[in-house]
């Protein structure tokens, strides 16, 4: 195994974001920001241009065959790579999972176990670093891209020079229900990512220049660290976004949702590090909204109150702030009311 697979990147400081001043640049590649996309030089490429991360704790093996099959057979120049992270589970049985994937794909799918912080920036990171694909995308291992998806996008990059990072639109699909979820939009800002979580920007559909940007690994539990990612790579230029579902997310298959402590130190952290959420007053709601639902999901009346005066003073009519209360008051289950959110497409 050649250790500078696993290099960690010298460009990120402690808590896994990018230093300033060499953010552009890794360890692992020459390649700048800016730099002319490689497929527009012309003539097909026997060389990958994207490499796809795809985390997993293993747990999902069928899931886990379908994601890799789904982005191995996307029309790419020179094909795609795929790097599976396993991230506190067993490697030699995620390999045995996938040798069927691998077997169809010779040399383009490798396992390797996470190197960095256990979880899913981690995660990631590990296969960043791993990767020597010019362009870098992730794919949770529960969803699928669909048809046309790097296609799409990659066009979409090289329309516009200085983009370093693109998105599209997703279905989710939730039991037996699909709802697509567009943005209205082909350019994703700052602006749109504070006032709205925006959660058709989703992390399986990130595509984005290798070195122009890393999660963030001091994430709580993970939580919040894609849309984190996203604002900060839409504060450099606004995220090419190719408003077509061209990915399937699929819900209801963890509960990552509902680790509602998880969630509650997510978003406190999203606050703290970007002092703009709080100072748009409908993001703001927003966010001490979910806040207030959380705690009264764990019975903590008295947080779950505070929150939802804070939502009410900073947005009158947020819709969130009757949904906590009536979970609050035990009205209702927090699950229940997550389960009838899901089956339209929406989150909390």
């Amino acid at each position: 195994m050649n250790p500078a697979e696993f290099a960690v990147p010298m460009s990120l400081d402690y808590r896994g974001a990018p230093m300033s001043g060499d953010h552009c640049r890794t360890p692992m590649s020459s390649d700048y920001c800016g730099a002319p996309m490689p497929w527009d030089e012309g003539g097909p490429s026997a060389t990958p241009v994207v490499g796809v991360v795809v985390p997993t704790r293993g747990d999902r093996p069928q899931q886990l065959r379908a994601a890799l099959h789904a982005a191995l057979a996307q029309e790419c120049p020179g094909g795609v790579d795929a790097v599976v992270v396993v991230d506190r589970g067993d490697v030699a049985a995620v390999t045995a999972h996938v040798a069927e994937v691998a077997a169809r794909w010779p040399g383009r799918v490798r396992v390797l176990a996470n190197r960095l912080t256990p979880g899913l920036p981690g995660a990631r990171n590990t296969g960043i670093a791993a990767l020597g694909t010019p362009m870098v995308a992730f794919c949770d291992d529960d969803d699928v891209w669909l048809p046309g998806k790097l296609s799409a996008q990659l066009d979409a990059l090289a329309a516009d020079p200085d983009a370093e990072f693109a998105a599209c639109a997703i279905e989710v699909e939730y039991g037996a229900h699909r709802v697509t979820r567009l943005a209205g939009t082909g350019r994703v800002t700052a602006a749109h990512l504070t006032r709205s979580r925006m959660m058709m920007v989703h992390s399986s559909t990130f595509l984005f220049r290798r070195g122009s940007i890393w999660p963030d690994e001091s994430a709580p539990g993970g939580q919040n660290e894609d849309w984190d990612l996203a604002l900060r790579a839409a504060a450099r230029h606004p995220i090419v976004h190719v408003d077509r579902p061209l990915v399937r997310v699929r819900w209801g298959g963890s509960a990552y949702v509902s680790r509602w402590a998880d969630r509650i130190a997510g978003l406190e952290w999203m606050l703290a590090r970007h002092r703009g959420l709080a100072a748009d007053r409908r993001g703001a709601a927003r966010i001490y909204g979910q806040l207030a639902f959380c705690n009264a999901a764990l019975g903590r009346r008295r947080e779950a109150g505070r929150w939802a005066l804070r939502a009410f003073a900073a947005r009158w009519g947020e819709p969130r702030v009757p949904i906590a209360l009536a979970v609050a008051l035990g009205l209702v289950p927090a699950r229940s009311v997550l389960s009838a959110l899901h089956t339209r497409g929406h989150g909390i």
